[in-house]
């Protein structure tokens, strides 16, 4: 039997909203025992039987449970040189990131057992946290048929999604959903008028027209989010929206959510954190889809997080090389690395007042287990002790070069951020520690 004992923490509880200076106590890979300070506390740590336990006093740092990160981009197959499992298990470890579920968009996409077979058992030989695949729902990602949904659940799938290629046959899509329905699987859908967004780098309005780039109106993410629900209310599969990042888009969710549909919406830590006036130097590390929208957009998509309205949120860490990013604007590749600095870039909100600890990590953690039927991401008796302990207002200059990934593609390149990650536990083994190459 192996003991780790953390004392002296500030335990973040995303499922009880609270934040409290407390000890955790952790036994064979799951946590034991929760001892929040009050006038029992020393009581309590003195019963405990200490030997050979393993005593780590946190400091009055914050514990919280791991991030849970839907939709991250790993390049194996077919792209490793941008990034391997490896190296995004390094980078999720020291970003706090204990669970990835990753995207099917690989080259092949991930649509037959077999791949999927084989993305598990290189994830379990190379990656440093658990890892948990999604397949595509289509085959080949084309829209055309569905995969055998049945099948990849066996081996493993979590979900089931055709990434930012939108299935435009409605046909196609409400036989998917509806077989998806019949298993319980979950979709994920990417709300976006595929017409519309065609070549778009920047949203609509005054500023895109002023930089000569090419643009889509925040409509096209509302016209593609009412064609998803009317499929959901005629299928009644659970859906979830990857990223909603307009505020035209949240009144349609919120009568979704009324109506008792099976419907989560998740967004990006870029979404939160930039917006439109980001691109004004052309810089080509901003340029992720769906573009960076309004600053009014931001702000309504930090009080959707606050409210609940919106469930999840993720990094969208999608690599690129230096050649498919130092071209013009409109032609780089979209996306950027994020399993690395999500935290400390998201703790901008805190730190802003906009959004407590509680709240962030019931997006970053509780949310997207639940929504997985995982049984991490919270701070309970019982729970795994996938762990992140945190410096929330340590100040940190952001260099890109030092960065884990493969790929160096992040938009907060020499940033000043407040906030580090000290240790990564995953099961309780320590699989980051700070200062750690």
């Amino acid at each position: 039997m192996t003991q780790t004992l953390f004392t002296n923490a500030r335990l973040i509880d995303p499922e009880g909203d609270t934040d409290q200076i407390g000890a955790l106590l952790v036994t064979d890979g799951k946590i034991t025992r929760i001892i929040l300070q009050d006038g029992n506390s020393g009581d309590a740590l003195a019963a405990l039987d200490k030997t050979d336990v393993t005593v780590i006093d946190c400091a009055g740092k914050c514990l919280a449970p791991g991030i849970v990160d839907i939709g991250v981009k790993v390049g194996e197959p077919g792209e490793r040189h941008k990034e391997s499992f490896g190296t995004a298990g390094q980078a999720a470890a020291a970003g706090g990131v204990t669970t990835m579920v990753t995207r099917p968009d690989t080259n092949p996409p991930i649509d037959t057992p077999e791949q999927l077979d084989f993305i598990r058992r290189r994830a379990t030989d190379e990656a440093r946290v658990n890892v948990r695949p999604m397949a595509a729902l289509t085959k080949g990602r084309e829209g055309r048929e569905m995969t055998e949904i049945g099948f990849l659940m066996d081996a493993g799938a979590v979900a089931f999604t055709d990434c930012d290629h939108v299935v435009t046959d409605n046909k196609v899509l409400s036989r998917a959903m509806t077989y998806a329905r019949s298993l319980g699987a979950l979709v994920i859908g990417h709300p976006q008028d595929p017409g519309l967004s065609k070549g778009a780098a920047a949203t609509s309005g005054k500023f895109a027209s002023l930089r000569g780039l090419p643009s889509v109106s925040p409509m096209a993410e509302r016209m593609g989010l009412d064609r998803d629900i009317a499929l959901v209310e005629m299928t009644g599969v659970r859906y979830h929206v990857d990223q909603l990042t307009t505020a035209r888009a949240l009144p349609a969710l919120e009568r979704a959510k009324a109506n008792g549909f099976k419907v989560t919406a998740g967004t990006s830590m870029h979404h939160l954190t930039l917006n439109e006036m980001d691109l004004a130097d052309y810089r080509t590390f901003f340029k992720v889809k769906p573009p960076l929208r309004s600053e009014d957009d931001r702000k309504a998509i930090v009080e959707a997080i606050r409210s609940g309205l919106i469930d999840v949120i993720g990094s969208f860490h999608t690599p690129q090389d230096e050649e498919s990013k130092r071209l013009p604007f409109e032609e780089a590749a979209s996306g950027a690395v994020g399993l690395e600095t999500m935290l400390p870039v998201i703790l901008r909100l805190y730190h802003a007042e906009e959004l407590s600890l509680p709240c962030l990590f019931r997006a970053l953690s509780f949310n997207p287990a639940k929504l997985l039927g995982l049984d991490c991401g919270r701070l309970s008796e019982g729970a795994p002790a996938d762990l992140v302990l945190f410096d929330p207002d340590k100040p940190v200059v952001l260099d890109r070069f030092k960065l884990r990934s493969k790929s160096k593609n992040t938009p907060f390149d020499g940033a000043r951020l407040q906030g580090r990650v000290l240790g990564t536990w995953v099961s309780g083994d320590r699989v980051f520690a700070e200062g750690q190459a």
